[in-house]
């Protein structure tokens, strides 16, 4: 009989040691949970034009972490915010932005298909920081710069960002490497990052050299073996675009990416924050 009391003794000290091995291991497990940020492509541009006004206010409505946006000079040299090259895509204009005014841009409409029908316009990038100057999201700005060089671009918008003292809350992307490098040039401090479209090898002994904190990866790039593993392992951020279905957003929670740039930021949060 003392040796089934014993047992049953043994036995339920046994579960209660289990027990507390397991909540520490959960709490554990919570404490060293990687928290993904979610950023949002060109604003909320899954539901309203891209890179405009209204996009980067529902992107703070949805409670994005950070917005995404892009940045090219206009022909009187003015700081606009706009993805193509070309204005054919989003607006009634053809030709290259590169040839318009800012007067003559800002007359023209944003159409995206598939979102929000309204009336909307190209910002200007102060307009865009006066906007979120106040909301602490991160800004990561690319300069289009890849196709036409905008000489002296990266001191405008270093000067913009300046005057609206958002400094620490900006980090810079191109795909123009040789302009990312100017950019750290100009100050250690400046926090920047290596856009890219194809797989390549050395990437992260190449974004070392070059000085940057982050790595921007297309979603694809996750297919490379090892290319993102050896990012992370030499100590650079990674930031994943364009990011938008359910698959992708585990895959790249998985991997433990810092942040996810994509249309949607809503279905991101519901998705990556359960």
């Amino acid at each position: 009989m003392e040796n089934v009391i014993e047992y049953h003794l043994f036995e339920c000290c046994l579960r209660q040691r289990q027990q507390v091995l397991t909540m520490r291991e959960r709490c554990s497990q919570y404490r060293n949970m990687k928290k993904i940020e979610i950023w949002a492509h060109r604003g909320a541009s899954g539901y309203i034009p891209e890179n405009t006004m209204d996009a980067f206010e529902e992107a703070a409505i949805q409670h994005a972490d950070g917005i995404e946006l892009d940045v090219q000079m206009t022909k009187d040299k003015e700081l606009v915010v706009f993805h193509d090259e070309t204005l054919d895509r989003v607006t009634e204009a053809t030709g290259y932005l590169k040839n318009f005014t800012l007067d003559q841009l800002q007359k023209l409409h944003v159409m995206t298909p598939g979102t929000r029908n309204g009336t909307y316009r190209i910002p200007t990038l102060a307009e865009v920081l006066d906007l979120l100057h106040s909301t602490g999201q991160v800004l990561n700005i690319e300069l289009k710069n890849s196709v036409f060089p905008y000489f002296g671009m990266e001191e405008k918008v270093l000067d913009l960002v300046r005057e609206h003292h958002m400094q620490d809350q900006v980090i810079y992307s191109s795909f123009n490497h040789f302009s990312v490098c100017r950019l750290k040039a100009m100050g250690s401090h400046i926090r920047t990052g290596l856009l890219f479209s194809d797989g390549l090898m050395g990437m992260a002994e190449y974004a070392k050299k070059a000085g940057v904190e982050a790595v921007h990866p297309a979603v694809y790039h996750y297919f490379y073996p090892g290319l993102i593993e050896e990012c992370r392992d030499a100590g650079l951020k990674v930031h994943v675009w364009t990011v938008n279905e359910p698959e992708h957003l585990l895959m790249v929670k998985k991997a433990e990416a810092d942040a996810v740039i994509t249309n949607y930021p809503d279905r991101a949060l519901r998705l990556l924050r359960e």
